[in-house]
């Protein structure tokens, strides 16, 4: 018996010296420049965030954090990537909500997007807004049930793909609303946003950051909002749960992740000084009125959770509807 608590004592004592290197990397990290992966060209939202976070904590922490970009493939080139780097807490990924739909919509995903890859943060949600041209006779979200039901299959609506969480979006609301528009996918918000402006397409979905000068200039009408509640930046448009939808929510979000393995108290580092950067008034204005972004600031226990909802929210939606990626 004492043979066999000694065991259990040096197994202990392993393990807690094991132990001490990663304890000692979160307090010493970071002490080379650190990698932030962005899945997306540059431009967007989520290449602006990763790059005013990266600013932040270079004069915060003395070292320099670099915006690699690596799109491709909805943003899963880059999560590829992340994913199988060295998980020693000088490569995280910055992600869209894409990334809980590529699971489903992209066959063969060469990385578990729930195993490979660790939370650290779900830093913001958005509403998308559903606008029309000026020109339309579309007043409220009402106005376009009543003549999609009256002449099925001659509404349009643009998003900016095939697959994306604006297309999903509205096939969910068909869904519920009981009638059908047709969908029109373009290769992102640049284009598709200049059809909504030319009268070539009825409707356009994206996220409010995108579309709000729009609205403002008075070229594009907001007649919805897709989240619980209405928009700081949009006001006065009324949510889609107001118009006959009650308890729909569904949200643009942005995270960050790093590769399955970094040593937990990196990532609790990291975290922490993100909060940091979160709680300056100016970041948390820039993030608000030029990226339309509601700050969330979760725990990694909380990305998670919020991740795989999505991944089987979303999934569903694609598996019951047939949809594919462009």
């Amino acid at each position: 018996m004492i043979r066999a608590m000694g065991f259990r004592i040096a197994v202990a004592l392993l393990a807690a010296l094991a132990a001490l290197p990663a304890a000692a990397q979160g307090v010493n990290w970071p002490t080379k420049p650190v990698r932030f992966i962005v899945p997306f060209p540059p431009g967007g939202t989520t290449d602006p965030l990763a790059r005013l976070v990266g600013a932040r904590l270079t004069a915060a922490l003395g070292q320099q954090f670099i915006v690699d970009n690596r799109p491709g493939a909805s943003g899963s080139l880059g999560a590829g990537i992340t994913a199988r780097a060295t998980p020693d807490g000088y490569t995280f990924l910055f992600v869209f909500d894409t990334h809980a739909v590529n699971p489903t919509l992209i066959p063969n995903l060469p990385f578990d997007t729930v195993k490979d890859l660790a939370p650290v943060m779900l830093i913001a949600t958005s509403a998308n807004a559903i606008v029309t041209n000026a020109a339309k006779p579309y007043k409220s979200f009402g106005d376009v049930i009543k003549a999609a039901k009256a002449k099925p299959d001659t509404v349009t609506y643009g998003s900016i793909g095939s697959g994306s969480l604006g297309h999903l979006m509205m096939t969910l609301v068909q869904q519920t609303g009981g009638f059908k528009i047709v969908h029109v996918p373009y290769k992102g918000g640049g284009p598709m946003t200049v059809d909504a402006l030319g009268g070539n397409v009825d409707l356009a979905i994206g996220t409010v950051a995108l579309l709000t000068p729009h609205v403002k200039g008075g070229k594009l009408r907001a007649i919805a909002v897709t989240g619980d509640k209405r928009s700081s930046a949009l006001p006065d448009v009324p949510s889609l749960a107001e118009q006959g939808f009650p308890g729909f929510s569904a949200l643009a979000w942005w995270g960050v992740f790093a590769p399955a393995g970094t040593p937990k108290p990196v990532i609790g580092r990291f975290h922490a000084e993100l909060v940091k950067v979160f709680n300056l008034a100016d970041v948390r204005k820039q993030l608000a009125e030029t990226l339309g972004m509601d700050l969330v600031v979760s725990s990694p226990e909380a990305l998670q959770k919020f991740l795989v909802a999505e991944i089987e929210r979303w999934g569903r939606v694609v598996r019951e509807n047939n949809i594919s990626g462009d």
